[in-house]
């Protein structure tokens, strides 16, 4: 009799490229076509004349560059009936598929085994699913297995625009174990004040069936590779049923988790380890600090809107002097509002005071052609809610952003993603927002009066990635209702303009979209950042100023990997040149915190030691800060690596240096950027799996001694007049310092 199985298939984005179990198959290649027949998901169907095609990598990269649409991939596969025998469970067969862009339907010798998403014929229409991973399981007993035979496995694909097809991950073919149905889920860390940390961790059974097994955990120092404790204990969980287990430890870097589960009747192991959680920034000064960038640029004529960003102690009572005219300033709030004054440079005293001191401060405002004179800083929906955005979670994050403090360190974009447009214009050809968006303009007005700036999205194409309306032939009408809203930021994605410029590869065809909607822009009273996502196609950081750009996209998206990051962050080295006040290289969105692109929210896969290395690399790089995940569900760690002052002063430095890469040493590599006061910040990375010694002469970077040598992430000078340094970098991790 087939047993039906509740699982909890939403595993997390970094899910193991690789079976969970010793044996399996490894689904490397597949036939592959693009279009859609119905007769292509039987097994009888002839597709020897398909081209062959890599299953984990997305068809662009496999000659199809230009093509959206529909595909289907059919994987040839012998599954031995060992596979079966070997099994101590022998319940049902898995096929993992790691994730789709953007949706599947997936055939098992002609059986239906799964659907994730909807495509555009199927009733309400096309739903992008990619975030979600593809796993699915037929009864070991179904007829529709042939053991010792060739099966075909047939996935139906669409991708909406972007990439397509299978990707980040490798497919297979398994076997389930009930070790399979243990979820390890962390709980919030709690930092304590007696330099302890604790951590609770819940072991849960997805599985209807009981799982009997020993749950061992094991606390190691990760410099000296010594064990602190451990223990054994018998666990019994019912069906669904969970324990939860509490870890204590002291708080300090280097403490490294591990948790095992080993299921009884199989004695197979189910593992995890991590890094645990630690705080580098100190606590927050209660007297008033005002953390700004000492420039503001705006457009003569335009309006403005400007919160000081200043911590400390409540109530603050904020002055400003020599405001020009045209401009107005809240006391109780902070807030600058007004019009901009003609062309010119406007040296303005801001100060901010409590019942425990003061801090003085100038701002230039510096009226003329340049927006983004420091990098934009912010949040943007897409890594946290995908296509699922909405005006609620859009509200909740900005009063997160007011109420968790981090306005207060000048963090002030709301960006909305894809996913608000309606499915068609107004009469007049106006673009209109879907039922999660009753009111736009309310919406902007909403976060105006906290001092928050509203952000929108949308595509030089027909169709955005998430298969909503672009703004092909209507760039005027939009961004004149992006007027009417109160949008301050614009990102405009390529997706399917690319179906525009197939077989067209000159550098014009790459450029003419973003300049029909910079010259629209340009024609709105209003100071509008221009973000150009194009991927850095044609190098795009040698002429995104010629658009008008103020951030321009250099790579691929980002995803919350270690692989991802490297790839992404350290490859930042040939663009340098291209970036400075007013136009910025984007290496994309954080992936810090809770993210999950709609789908599977969870914390970020990075390790804390990654976590310091993409701010500080971040940072160097004078990249756009733009968080990506649940703000209402903002943890202490999260928080501790966003409110760093010293940090965030590093990459809104006035000077729009970007960091250079001075050493490429085996796994070590030292950035540098130089700052507006002389001084310079330096990065120093270990790229490899170890903690790794090392000392880095100023000499060997062409720096004398310095007067202060300073760590940044903890906010204290080291020493003086020293023309060296000697640190101990954990694996994937930083020392960031500030050489003066």
């Amino acid at each position: 009799m087939k047993k039906i199985l509740s699982l909890l298939w939403l595993m997390t984005m970094g899910i193991a490229a690789h079976a969970q179990n010793g044996n399996f198959i490894k689904l490397s290649t597949a036939k592959f076509s693009t279009g859609n027949d119905a007769a292509w998901k039987e097994t009888g169907f002839d597709d020897s004349h398909w081209k062959n095609i890599k299953v984990g990598d997305v068809w662009q990269e496999q000659g199809y560059p230009d093509y959206h649409g529909f595909a289907w991939y059919r994987i040839h596969v012998v599954i031995p009936s060992s596979l079966k025998k070997q099994s101590v469970w022998g319940d049902s067969l898995r096929v993992f598929l790691a994730h789709v862009n953007d949706v599947d339907e997936t055939y098992f010798n002609g059986k239906l085994i799964g659907k994730t998403g909807a495509f555009p014929e199927d009733k309400g229409g096309y739903v992008s699913k990619w975030p979600a991973v593809r796993n699915y399981c037929i009864a070991a007993n179904d007829p529709a297995i042939k053991w010792d035979q060739e099966n075909i496995i047939a996935i139906k694909v669409y991708d909406g625009g972007g990439s397509g097809g299978i990707f980040m991950g490798v497919p297979y073919i398994d076997m389930l174990e009930k070790f399979d149905g243990i979820v390890f889920t962390q709980t919030e860390i709690n930092f304590l004040p007696n330099a302890q940390s604790v951590r609770k961790l819940t072991v849960g059974n997805s599985f209807k069936t009981n799982i009997t097994g020993k749950f061992h955990y094991r606390i190691v120092d990760e410099v000296t590779q010594k064990t602190i404790a451990e223990k054994t204990v018998n666990a019994n969980l019912p069906s669904l049923g969970k324990e939860t287990y509490t870890l204590a430890f002291q708080h300090r870097e280097g403490i490294k988790l591990f948790y095992e589960f080993t299921e009884s009747a199989s004695g197979k192991t189910k593992a995890f380890a991590e890094i645990a959680p630690y705080l580098l920034t100190p606590k927050a000064s209660l007297k008033p600090m005002i953390n700004s960038a000492a420039v503001l640029g705006v457009h003569p004529g335009s309006p403005v809107l400007f919160k000081i960003p200043a911590s400390g102690q409540k109530p603050l009572k904020y002055v400003v002097k020599n405001l020009p005219q045209g401009l107005n300033f809240d006391p109780k709030t902070g807030i600058i509002t007004g019009t901009a004054p003609l062309a010119g440079d406007y040296p303005v005293s801001v100060s901010v005071s409590n019942a425990l001191g003061k801090d003085e401060k100038i701002l230039t405002i510096k009226s003329g052609k340049l927006l983004a004179l420091t990098p934009p800083m912010g949040w943007n929906s897409w890594n946290c809610w995908g296509l699922n955005v909405s005006d609620e979670k859009v509200r909740l994050s900005a009063r997160a952003m007011v109420d968790k403090g981090l306005t207060e360190y000048g963090w002030n974009y709301i960006n909305v993603d894809d996913g608000w447009q309606a499915p068609a214009r107004q009469p007049n050809g106006e673009i209109a927002p879907n039922e999660k968006f009753p009111d736009m303009k309310a919406l902007g007005a909403h976060l105006h009066q906290q001092g928050l700036k509203f952000g929108i999205y949308s595509s030089p194409g027909a169709k955005t990635c998430g298969g909503y309306l672009g703004s092909l032939g209507h760039e005027g009408k939009d961004a004149c209702t992006y007027f009417n809203w109160g949008v301050d930021y614009l990102k405009y994605d390529l997706c399917s303009y690319s179906d525009q410029t197939a077989g067209d590869t000159t550098l014009f065809a790459q450029q003419k979209p973003y300049m029909v909607m910079r010259d629209e822009l340009a024609k709105q009273q209003r100071d509008i950042v221009y973000s150009i996502c194009q991927y850095g196609i044609k190098d795009v950081w040698r002429w995104g100023v010629q658009m008008n750009g103020n951030l321009w996209r250099t790579t691929e998206d980002i995803t919350d990997t270690w692989e991802s990051l490297y790839g992404i962050g350290f490859s930042q080295t040939n663009n340098a040149a291209y970036a400075g006040p007013g136009g910025w290289n984007d290496p994309d969105m954080l992936i810090l915190g809770r993210v999950g692109w709609g789908e599977n929210l969870h914390q970020t896969n990075l390790t804390p030691y990654e976590q310091y290395t993409h701010m500080s690399l971040w940072s160097l790089l004078s990249a756009p800060l733009l968080i990506g995940c649940d703000m209402d569900k903002l943890d202490e760690f999260t928080l501790n690596l966003l409110k760093n002052r010293e940090v965030i002063a590093i990459d809104q430095d006035v000077a729009g240096k970007q960091a250079v890469r001075v050493i490429n040493d085996k796994q070590i590599q030292v950035w540098v950027k130089q700052l507006a006061d002389g001084s310079k910040a330096v990065g120093i990375f270990n790229l490899g799996e170890k903690y790794s010694k090392y000392d880095l002469d100023f000499k060997s970077i062409k720096m004398g001694k310095a007067k202060v040598l300073r760590d940044i992430w903890q906010q204290k000078d080291l020493a003086k007049n020293v023309a060296a340094v000697s640190c101990n970098i954990p694996p994937h991790g930083v020392r960031l310092y500030k050489v003066i």
